[in-house]
Formats: structure tokens, sequence, C-alpha cells
């Protein structure tokens, strides 16, 4: 639990000081650590398609960083409230909200249960705004700490209302889709729907990707693509090669274990 925490708080770091189009993406590295750990700790094999996967996801997190766009110079939370207010942005955040409203008051109520991408879009559009407002938190506490105190300005309390009020629903509809559908589709569903609406929330508010060619947008695309078939291949190929326990009936009590025909043929 420390080390999660620690990890969270390095991750919250790491938005005051890179792009989040580099820093979203780059979470699917946790995969890979998680992966290797459990074949040497939990004896849980890594097969040759688990092997693949985190290659895949090791030369896609390459390619983002060495693609990335530089970070924009922000000097006061003004300014990041300046480009939070712009009309592009405005709509998207009104767009996200009402669809998150729709979604959760209309379809979640009555097919919720039976859909996943109902609960996963409600996780993903609310995560693209908290990205935002942690990224906007990040940098005021980077400012605060180099002399400049962003904390007297009404701004850098809206953004943490907004950090606490989308964290809470993400948590509570990301409980719900693991409550009712299986964990190895729910992670690398959420994970791509909320890297590329966190993407493309960035795009509109930081407009980053205008600073950027053709060959640097499509290289960073294709390692993103990248990271996704190799976490896709890693949780869909993840119980491989571990053998499943014996079913109740083929158990016996000396602890051997016998087959149901066998059974039937000795009782004739």
């Amino acid at each position: 639990m420390i080390t999660m925490i620690l990890g969270e708080v390095a991750n919250f770091a790491a938005y005051a000081f890179a792009p989040a189009v580099l820093v979203t993406p780059l979470g699917a590295l946790s995969i890979i650590f998680s992966a290797v750990l459990a074949h040497f700790v939990l004896k849980e094999k890594l097969h040759m398609f688990g092997v693949v996967g985190c290659i895949l996801c090791v030369v896609g997190s390459v390619g983002i960083v060495l693609h990335a766009p530089k970070e924009r110079e922000i000097d006061s939370i003004d300014e990041i409230w300046h480009l939070a207010t712009e009309p592009g942005f405005i709509v998207y955040s009104c767009v996200a909200v009402v669809s998150v409203l729709f979604l959760i008051f209309w379809v979640a109520e009555r097919s919720g249960h039976r859909k996943m991408l109902v609960y996963i879009a409600i996780c993903s559009t609310m995560g693209s705004l908290t990205v935002i407002s942690v990224k906007a938190v990040a940098i005021a506490l980077k400012l605060s700490f180099g002399g400049s105190n962003q904390f007297i300005y009404i701004q850098t309390w809206f953004f943490i209302v907004v950090v606490i009020v989308c964290c809470l629903v993400q948590l509570n509809y990301l409980n719900k889709a693991l409550d009712s559908f299986n964990t190895a589709v729910v992670s690398p569903v959420y994970y791509v729907m909320f890297t590329i609406l966190t993407i493309f929330a960035n795009m509109i508010m930081y407009k980053d990707s205008f600073s950027r060619n053709a060959t640097q947008i499509a290289t960073q695309l294709c390692g993103f693509v990248t990271i996704v078939a190799g976490t896709f291949l890693l949780h869909k190929t993840r119980d491989m090669g571990n053998e499943p326990p014996l079913p109740d009936d083929e158990i016996c009590l000396d602890g051997g274990s016998v087959r149901p025909d066998r059974l039937s043929q000795s009782s004739s």
C-alpha cells in the first residue's frame, strides 16, 4: 500500500514537469513490472505471449518518449485558467459533463450491468477532465514551491474541487465495472479509452499537437497503438500456462485425483 501511494504521488508530480500526452500512455509500464514481479515473486509463469506483450509495451513507450512534444511553459495558474476557458475546451468540457450525466442517469440505470462500455465511458470521460485538473494543481504546487504562491487564487481551489469530484465518480463506476465484468477485459479497454480521451482533451487545451509535424504525430500514434497491442496481449493471455485447479468431483480424500468416468467404471 505504501509503494502504491508513493507511485501515485510520483505520477501526480510527473504532470507538473511533462505533458499529459507523454505521462498518460506510459502508465502501461506498470503492467510490465506487475507481470515480471508476478513471474518471480508469485511464481505465475510468464509465457511466450506475455514476453511479447512486454516487449511491445517497451517498444511503444520508447517511441512515445522519443517523439513527445515539448512541455509548454506555464508561469501562473491564471495562464492555465485562460487556456481552460477558451471556447474549444469549454465546448469539450460541456459535452463531456452532459455525456456523463446522460450515461449515469439514463443509460447506466437501464443497461449498465449488461454493457461494459457504459461504465468505462463514464470513467474515461471523467478521467480526461481529472488529468487536466491534476496537471493544473501539480503546476500550481510546483510554482508555489518555487516561491510564487498560487493557492491565493480561487482558480487553484476550483481545480482541486474538480479533481476530487472526478476521482470519486471514476472510482465508483470503475468498481462497478470490475464487479460486473472480467478484469482481464475491463483493464485494457479502460486504459485505451481513458488514454485516447486524455490525449484528445490535452490537445484541445494546450494545443501542443500544432507544434509538431506529421511524422512526429504519426510516430507517437504508432507507439500508442503498439502499447495498446502489448497491453491487450498481456491481459488476454495472462492465465495461459498456469494449470487450473481440479474440479471438486476430481479430488479424492487422500489428496489424489480421479476422473468421473473412472469412478463410474469402478462402481459398476
